[in-house]
């Protein structure tokens, strides 16, 4: 059994992973500000400690063998609106966050890393050796901070892996996305077949795919957060791994709609608004390297069955 701090717990990720380290035996303490998390989402049996990444140096201890980092804002189009709030929580945060471990002798760290900093992909489907250009604020600063941990690695010793993921779906033990507001499109969808919004908005129908909308990874939460005590595992110190997590397959925007039809058994409208600026058509990972070195494999890559498990969260925290 070991004691690990899990920051961002109380957020959509995070509980889910510090759900997992529980089940496994693990003690676990949960630090989030609660600025996008909620109390609910922390797990039964883990300890809270409400604070911002600045509290870290205070509940930091050789006792702790490692630090789990999911606190970050992320939202692209508000990292586009407010750059500086996403550079202070994310870079400045994280900063603040490694010197406290390094302070307090833990040299693990798995980091919860985002495949927006490749921006828009030259080949398919896309590798950890892809020229990373991110598009916004929030791809910059994770970049950034992936910079940041590698420099710490090579100069400290710090063991790292960072978990490079795509669209995140599903539910696990009572844990599901609770975004407010909420920009992701599967519970938008679930919105709509509540009857709590009259549509879904589907942005360009002309894009170069099989039914002419775009094309996403979606991986089921409990397939990340298994990624993640695996990569607890394969950390070394002095090294900084890097690996993408996806299912290896797309589905387009409405395959994820006829998904939600299928499974609720509603209606959901849909609207064709204009492109997003810049939204590439196809946005696919390859999983190959997380196979190879955490011995990762998803399990939930069914569709529906991603979408039932969201489905019963969704109706669970609204009833």
């Amino acid at each position: 059994m070991s004691r690990y701090l899990v920051t961002g717990g109380a957020g959509y990720i995070g509980s889910v992973v510090a759900a997992h380290l529980l089940a496994a035996g693990h003690r676990v303490t949960v630090l989030d500000d609660l600025s996008t998390g909620t109390p609910q989402a922390v797990p039964a049996g883990a300890e809270f400690v409400r604070g911002g990444l600045g509290h870290a140096a205070a509940l930091l201890s050789a006792d702790y063998a490692a630090v789990l980092h999911f606190a970050a804002s992320s939202q692209v189009a508000e990292s586009v609106r407010d750059p500086d709030k996403y550079w202070r929580n994310n870079l400045t945060g994280s900063l603040e966050l490694m010197t406290a471990m390094r302070h307090a002798g833990v040299r693990t760290l798995v980091f919860s890393s985002t495949a927006a900093v490749y921006g828009e992909p030259e080949r398919l489907p896309i590798t950890e050796d892809a020229r990373a250009a991110p598009t916004s604020p929030y791809g910059a600063t994770k970049l950034a901070v992936d910079h940041l941990i590698t420099g710490e690695a090579t100069a400290h010793g710090l063991a790292a892996v960072s978990l490079r993921y795509f669209n995140v779906a599903g539910a696990h033990a009572g844990h599901g996305e609770r975004h407010e507001p909420e920009s992701h499109l599967i519970p938008l969808i679930l919105q709509v077949a509540m009857g709590r919004r009259p549509h879904i908005d589907v942005h360009g129908d002309d894009y170069p795919t099989r039914d002419g909308t775009c094309v996403r990874d979606y991986i089921h939460v409990a397939d990340l957060a298994e990624a993640h005590l695996l990569a607890l595992e394969a950390a070394r110190p002095g090294e900084h791994l890097i690996c993408n997590l996806g299912n290896g397959q797309g589905f387009t925007v409405r395959e994820v709609i006829d998904s939600v039809r299928r499974v609720t058994g509603r209606t959901v409208p849909e609207v064709v608004r204009p492109r997003h600026p810049g939204d590439p058509a196809v946005l696919v990972a390859s999983a190959d390297h997380a196979r190879d070195r955490l011995g990762w494999r998803p399990r939930r890559t069914d569709l529906d069955s991603i979408v039932a498990d969201a489905w019963a969260f969704a109706r669970e925290v609204t009833a």
